[in-house]
Parts: C-alpha cells; sequence; structure tokens
C-alpha cells in the first residue's frame, strides 16, 4: 500500500467533494413530465437537495474516504487520477439518485467526456514517460464500457420499469473507468453494484427505509464500482484459491 496514494487520494478527493452542492446546484431542473412518476410526489428540487444542511463537509467526509480506498487500491497509478477526478461527480449523482430516483443527463454527460479525455490523456501521458504505448489498458477501457454499457442496456430492454435509462447511462462511465484499471476491478466493479444493490437493498426494504417496489440503484453501482477499484485484485485473488 503507498502511503503517498491514500494521503494524497484522501486529500484530492475530500477537497474536490466540498463542490458537490454546487455540482447538485447547477443542474437544470427536468421537464415536468420527466420529474416524476405518476402517483409520485413531485420530485424535490436540486436546488433544495443543494442547500441540505450539512452537505459540503459530509460529502468531503465522504470524498475523503472514498479517496483513501482507491488510493489504497489503485495505488500511485493512471487509473487512480481519473477516478479521483470523477469522486465529486459521484457522489453528486449519489445523493440525487438517492432523493429523487434520477441520474441527470446533464451529469452524466460531461462525465463521460471528462473520463473520456482523461483515459486518453493519462494513457498518452504514461506511454510518453515509459517509452512505450501498451494499448492493453485502452482495449479494457472499450470492454469495460460496451460490456457494462450492454449489460445495463439489455436489462432496461427487457424490464425497463425495474431500471431507469439513467443507469443505463451510468453503466457506461464506470465501465471505462474499471476497464482502465483492470480486469479484476472491472468484474468486481460491475458484479458488486448487483450484489450490494440486491443485499442490501433487500435490508433496507425491510427497515422500511427505501420503497420495496422500487429503490434507486445509482448509489449502489457507485458504491460497486468503488469496491472493484479499491479491492478488486485481492477479491479476485481470493475466489481463486
Amino acid at each position: 500500500m503507498s502511503l503517498l496514494a491514500v494521503v494524497g487520494g484522501a486529500a484530492v478527493a475530500g477537497a474536490g467533494s466540498r463542490l458537490v452542492p454546487r455540482i447538485i446546484a447547477s443542474v437544470p431542473e427536468p421537464e415536468p413530465e420527466l420529474s416524476a412518476e405518476p402517483g409520485q410526489d413531485p420530485k424535490e428540487p436540486y436546488a433544495a437537495i443543494a442547500a441540505v444542511p450539512g452537505l459540503a463537509p459530509w460529502a468531503a467526509l465522504a470524498g475523503g474516504a472514498a479517496g483513501a480506498l482507491l488510493g489504497a487500491g489503485l495505488g500511485v497509478t493512471w487509473p487512480l487520477v481519473v477516478a479521483l477526478v470523477l469522486v465529486p461527480v459521484a457522489i453528486a449523482l449519489a445523493v440525487i439518485d438517492w432523493r429523487t430516483r434520477l441520474l441527470p443527463t446533464r451529469l452524466i454527460a460531461p462525465a463521460y467526456s471528462v473520463t473520456v479525455a482523461l483515459v486518453l490523456a493519462t494513457w498518452l501521458v504514461g506511454g510518453l514517460l515509459d517509452g512505450g504505448f501498451d494499448t492493453t489498458p485502452l482495449v479494457r477501457a472499450l470492454v469495460g464500457w460496451a460490456g457494462a454499457g450492454g449489460l445495463y442496456l439489455l436489462l432496461w430492454l427487457v424490464h425497463p420499469r425495474g431500471m431507469g435509462y439513467g443507469d443505463v447511462r451510468l453503466s457506461g462511465v464506470l465501465g471505462l473507468v474499471l476497464g482502465y484499471a483492470g480486469w479484476a476491478e472491472l468484474v468486481v466493479g460491475v458484479y458488486g453494484g448487483f450484489l450490494l444493490g440486491g443485499v442490501l437493498g433487500g435490508v433496507l426494504s425491510l427497515l422500511r427505509r427505501v420503497d420495496r417496489a422500487g429503490y434507486p440503484f445509482g448509489p449502489f453501482m457507485l458504491l460497486g464500482a468503488l469496491v472493484g477499484l479499491s479491492a478488486g485484485r485481492p477479491v479476485i485473488d481470493a475466489l481463486l484459491r
């Protein structure tokens, strides 16, 4: 474990995550017909979510913890750089989805662009510094994007009421980052989202903390990705023993 990666990851992600309220407040409200399903209460405005007392320090604490875990799992690597930049947006998406059951395209679309740009930029810089360009990380990133995105798209087509299309969009971003980090990270990160969503979602349903008929899946996808990036290799190694 690299102490520099852990401390640096916590500091960078924690500081960046203090911007979560601003990120949420910057999201425009959806069209009225998209803001709530029939029979549901009106969607909580993004401005009201951004103004929740204590959101900034709690987001910073969550971001710092996520950054430390990412640093411990990835070490001083280029995938760590990509993951740390996306932590504040991931927290903002988790908060929004948990409170509204929506994953706004206005956040996911820029996250796509930033992720692609970061993956390409870090790969190029790494290749220049190493004196050679290994295309394996890029191939893994593409496989992650196609595999995770394709899987969620198939699930959405089979049962659209069981999963929002925002989950499909988010899966592509997560697949890119997970694949760029490694095969083990990709497998554990994608599967972990389903496992955590099923187990923790079921527990929260029993405790009546979420609607048993349907609950936001985005936070579990993001948590699964965090597990994959921070512990993907040890998990796979333990399973293969």
